[in-house]
């Protein structure tokens, strides 16, 4: 078994391969890249056997054969390298050689067929996706998914497919994001929720290609083809919490401001709020907005008044400033609107510019009790 293939594009492939690798494997075959010759074509692929992720890479050869090389030693390697082509030979004790201009290095390898196989759908829906699409979604939405292992199915990102467009949300309870098009539709009902980690590596690659996503999904497992990548990932299993129920329907005091200047002033006065509970106060009356923060432990507090547009009763609101920060960071437009009922029931956040022909993104943050 023998192929020859550039040293960088080799590196790039395998770069993206290993985000799949944990640092600490229970199996020490998934330490190794699989590597499965095929003539001219190389199946490169990495596991953690919740989700399994190969790339096809063109190459010069006419031999066949798999073997698992150790992930860590072969990057390591890799990444010394100016641009040149290396010579992969296995030879018959048990290692790889590779050859390069100035050298030669081997490094022991494991038989392929230790490598645990990718997950093959049975019978799986079928949803195509413009890659852009699917990665201003995946980066619109992730950064609400919760991290409490409690509760594993808000851990992860829930897609909901039908004819009408594609909607995508996740929430940690404290917030809340729905990123819907109707510009983009699936030719049935369906849905399921995604891990957090292949969803990172997705986002990662999508936001560089131009491709169409295949996404082919059944209950239990769900896989992304595109350009020349494959990920195949196990789903959540459970039911999404009913994220509908908690989007107030009514909320009649309406607030328009530059989210630049929003975001700067929420910065600076968050500083001084209190550090466990990272309360701040927005008070509105007419066309100014108050913005403040307290830390009674320490006599911090800060005080900002910026002007906005504002229709509705005047009110006092409390909210965690982390979390409007993240909202308002996430969002790209140059207004956003907050639109509130009372201090006690959510404020929706949406962009007031920006967005493309059928993109909507609503974003929910929970108040925070104010002490008076």
């Amino acid at each position: 078994m023998k192929f020859i293939v550039s040293s960088s594009y080799l590196l790039k492939q395998l770069q993206v391969l290993n985000g799949v690798i944990n640092s600490s494997n229970t199996l020490p075959i998934l330490d190794n890249f699989l590597f499965e010759l095929k003539q001219d074509q190389l199946v490169v692929s990495a596991s953690d056997l919740e989700t399994t992720m190969s790339a096809t890479l063109n190459i010069d050869s006419t031999s066949e054969g798999t073997v698992a090389v150790p992930a860590k030693l072969l990057l390591e390697i890799l990444k010394t390298f100016p641009e040149q082509p290396l010579t992969f030979t296995v030879e018959e004790n048990n290692t790889i050689e590779i050859s390069s201009q100035s050298g030669k290095y081997a490094l022991a390898y494991a038989p392929g067929e230790e490598f645990p196989k990718a997950v093959v759908l049975e019978d799986p829906s079928k949803t195509l996706v413009p890659a852009e699409v699917l990665s201003t979604a995946v980066s619109k939405t992730i950064f609400a998914a919760g991290n409490d292992d409690l509760r594993p199915v808000m851990s992860g990102v829930f897609f909901q497919f039908s004819p009408e467009g594609l909607i995508f949300v996740a929430t940690d309870a404290h917030k809340l994001v729905k990123y819907a098009r109707t510009d983009v539709k699936a030719s049935q009902v369906a849905d399921f929720i995604m891990p957090r980690k292949p969803l990172n590596i997705l986002k990662g690659i999508l936001a560089t290609s131009d491709a169409e996503v295949t996404i082919e999904y059944n209950d239990a497992n769900a896989t992304f083809s595109f350009d020349n990548y494959v990920l195949t990932c196990r789903l959540i299993d459970g039911k999404y919490p009913n994220y509908e129920a908690v989007i107030p329907k009514e909320n009649p005091n309406k607030l328009l401001i530059d989210r630049t200047l929003f975001l700067s002033s929420v910065r600076r006065v968050a500083i001084f709020s209190n550090k466990t509970t990272h309360q701040i106060r927005l008070k509105i009356a007419g066309a100014e907005l108050n913005i403040s923060a307290e830390d009674i432990d320490y006599s911090n507090k800060a005080e900002e008044r910026l002007t906005c547009d504002y229709q509705g009763d005047d009110m006092q609101i409390g909210f965690n400033s982390r979390f409007l920060m993240e909202m308002l960071t996430n969002l790209q437009s140059d207004m956003i609107q907050l639109e509130m009922s009372m201090p006690n029931r959510a404020g929706i956040l949406t962009p007031a510019d920006g967005l493309d022909e059928g993109e909507t993104v609503t974003m929910l943050v929970m108040p925070v009790m104010l002490n008076s």
